[in-house]
């Protein structure tokens, strides 16, 4: 570890100030990879402009009051979202407990169950057909999401097809992430999918697959998946597992009203966690720039307007 210790005319916060503001930089002299941190080579050359030790003071002063207001504003705003969050669980929580009685295994549904082959990563591709990894499965919700890979398969690889998507599949993450489960959409149709994920195909005129994915983020679904993943060297699911899950035994028009009622409540719960996301990301956005027109003298710290 290299230490910094400033001279007679440097202000350490201003220094730090100047440092934040010019990341990307000071990255580029470690070769654009900061994992290792800098060496004190890259340290000795960086070239931070000082203006007087009374103008450093003062851009130290107007920062440090500066980013405390909107760090504040941050610091509200994450545990806002975190208060969403617990209230969206609640509300899957609440919307199963009328039916706290009679339990079904998942498997007397279950018309066709695997998971993914190995190997897609020698078909990787710009363009192409979706692959499903585990990253597209969500934490909290039933939406595929994140980065699309695509894979090309040379004609005599027919091995993956069994795994091909349709609409209504439900998916579970059954290595890294237990807990994630997915319905498939109109997006994956299609779509190849990973060894690290289960594809379930359901008998639709019995259960309906929103219904068990709710029922699978609620405390006692996720508990279950957890519990059934323990006790091996390595936390994972078999699908054995899958096919034992338990849930409710209900009509599949009350399962319908259920999905309903959850979706009508989170929705209006994921609106409210979005937008706190957005603060939160305008703010960081902010506080960078003032460090930077600060830093940089294009605003006046004793006004707080452009220099």
């Amino acid at each position: 570890m290299a230490a910094i210790v400033p001279g007679k005319d440097l202000e350490y916060r201003f220094l730090q100030y100047w440092l934040t503001s010019n990341y990307h930089s000071v990255r580029n002299l470690a070769g654009g990879d900061l994992r290792d941190g800098l060496n004190l080579q890259h340290i000795a050359s960086i070239e931070c402009p000082l203006p007087p030790l009374d103008e450093q003071r003062r851009i130290a002063d107007f920062l440090d009051a500066e980013t405390a207001q909107i760090d504040t504003l941050i610091a509200e705003q994450e545990r806002l979202i975190e208060l969403l969050r617990e209230r969206r669980q609640a509300e899957v929580d609440t919307a199963f407990q009328p039916f706290a009685g009679n339990r079904v295994q998942l498997r007397r549904a279950i018309r066709f169950l695997t998971s993914g082959s190995r190997g897609w990563g020698d078909y990787y591709a710009d363009t192409g057909e979706r692959f499903l990894r585990i990253g597209n499965l969500p934490r909290a919700s039933l939406a595929l999401r994140g980065e699309v890979q695509f894979v090309q398969l040379p004609p005599d690889i027919t091995e993956g097809s069994r795994t091909r998507l349709k609409k209504e599949d439900l998916l579970f993450s059954i290595t890294a992430y237990l807990g994630s489960v997915a319905v498939v959409d109109d997006d994956w149709v299609d779509a190849y999918v990973s060894q690290h994920v289960a594809l379930c195909r359901l008998d639709l005129a019995r259960l309906d697959p929103r219904f068990v994915g709710f029922f699978m983020l609620t405390t006692e679904g996720q508990d279950q998946l957890n519990q059934s993943a323990a006790g091996g060297a390595k936390m994972q699911l078999a699908l054995d597992d899958i096919r034992g899950l338990t849930l409710p035994f209900v009509s599949l028009e009350e399962q319908r009203g259920i999905v309903a009622a959850i979706e009508s409540a989170t929705n209006r719960i994921d609106a409210l966690i979005a937008e706190a996301e957005y603060n939160i990301a305008l703010s960081k956005e902010r506080r960078a720039a003032l460090i930077t027109a600060a830093v940089t003298g294009q605003i006046d710290v004793l006004t707080g307007k452009a220099a």
